[in-house]
Parts: structure tokens; sequence; C-alpha cells
């Protein structure tokens, strides 16, 4: 049977998949294989890359390519904060517009899966529902990452300035 491809109930909450974990390539490539399983999907992911800059970026795709973009500022140097002022709105208006399937939000690499969890249960409201919590690992990687004491800064993958958790840590 070929999955359907009519829009989503406007009025039944918009089910959200979070995809975090370390190790990029396995992330998206989750991401990706999400996107290709559920037509009329898309996905949310906000890059923490010019956090130091006080800027998170924003970008919004489905599985044919990126549909659209933005940026937000840092708020209060807390990457959950900022997401929570760009990510709740952006879902709530993807849940009105009733032509999105699924919602799969791809993590930062540092951003923990649960405080974002959080953030979707509790400001989600009645109008988006968390269906799901995928953590993507290189099987090769997770060992040597398990091992490294190196800070997130130094690495260029703390989520705030003063994120001062290790690889290992998180």
């Amino acid at each position: 049977m070929e999955p359907s491809h009519a829009p989503r109930d406007p009025s039944a909450a918009l089910p959200v998949v979070l995809v975090g974990g370390l190790h990029t390539d396995a992330r998206r490539t989750a991401v990706a294989r999400l996107l290709r399983a559920v037509p009329g999907s898309v996905a949310l992911h906000h890059d923490l890359t010019g956090a130091a800059r006080s800027t998170v970026t924003r970008t919004v795709r489905d599985a044919d390519g990126v549909l659209g973009g933005g940026e937000t500022p840092l708020v209060n140097d807390c990457a959950c904060c900022a997401l929570r002022a760009d990510l709740i709105p952006a879902l709530v208006r993807l849940a009105d517009e009733g032509t999105c399937r699924l919602a799969v939000i791809e993590l930062w690499d540092s951003v923990e899966p649960k405080s974002m969890a959080e953030v979707i249960a509790e400001h989600g409201a009645d109008r988006v529902r968390l269906t799901g919590v995928v953590t993507a690992v290189d099987p090769a990687l997770v060992l040597p990452y398990l091992a490294c004491g190196d800070d997130l800064s130094d690495v260029g993958l703390a989520a705030a300035a003063s994120d001062a958790r290790t690889v290992a840590d998180t």
C-alpha cells in the first residue's frame, strides 16, 4: 500500500520526531530516511555554529531540498531558549497550515534531546505532539567520542558560549 500524500487534518496535533546525536552524518541520514518515508514531512534544523556571535540559523527542508530558513538571536546565552522562541512558533504554523504530515527536528550536535522534548511538550499546547525521539550514532565513532575529553567549545560543538561540557559528557 502506498503512503498517503493527503494533507494532515489541521485540527489534529502535528506529530513531531526529534533526531539528535553528535554524529552529523548519521543524524542527517536518519532525517533523510524519515523525510523519504513520510511524504509531506519537513525537517527543521537550527545550526548553532554562530552561537559565539549570538545567532542561530534555521533551515527548513523536505525530501527534495531546502524550503526556507532564517536567523534568530541566541537568547540569554541559552540554546534551548532560542530554539523555544523560534521552533515552537514554526511548529504551530506548520500545524495550523495542515500541509505537513510530520515535523522532524534535527537537533544541533550538542543539544540534548531531553530538554527539547520538554520544550515541545510544555509549549506545544494541543497543536504539536512529540511522537518519537531518535539518537543517531556512527558505530565507528561511539568509543572514540566516549573517550574524548575535549571541551565542546574547543571542537566547535558548543551550544552556547558558556557551554562547558566535554564531547564525552554529551
